[in-house]
């Protein structure tokens, strides 16, 4: 089974929590055990998984990835991406969780993002549940 989830985000970065949405997937497939495995093709966004109980953690990040590869540098690609492109690269643009009682297996703490560096955008992630 493959899915689609539609995401609009409002600003240049930003973290967007799809726990709810993936686990909305994963209960509808009626799989009880198995693995969801997210993808995003998109190459100035990304996937990750981190705390989703404390809202500062995600402005920490993007805060880290901010100074880490600011918007400005000697970049060499002209569409003044190149930020983007290199945070889509570090954080990654899939992972593949486990399954178990039709509900992702992650830590109390975590939730699923999806992580913005070129927007505001409408992106997709594809979602297989197998």
């Amino acid at each position: 089974m493959l899915k689609t989830l539609n995401i609009k985000s409002r600003t240049r970065t930003e973290f967007i929590d799809i726990t709810d949405d993936i686990n909305t997937i994963v209960r509808e497939s009626g799989l009880k055990s198995g693995i969801c495995y997210l993808y995003v093709p998109h190459t100035t966004a990304a996937i990750t998984i981190n705390e989703g109980a404390d809202a500062s953690v995600k402005r920490d990040i993007l805060t880290a990835l901010n100074k880490l590869v600011p918007l400005a540098g000697d970049y060499q690609h002209l569409e003044g991406n190149s930020d983007a492109h290199i945070k889509s690269s570090l954080i990654g643009v899939s992972t593949a969780i486990l399954i178990e009682d039709s509900r992702l297996v992650v830590g109390t703490w975590q939730s699923v993002f999806f992580c913005e560096f070129d927007g505001p955008r409408h992106r997709k992630v594809f979602i297989k549940v197998i």
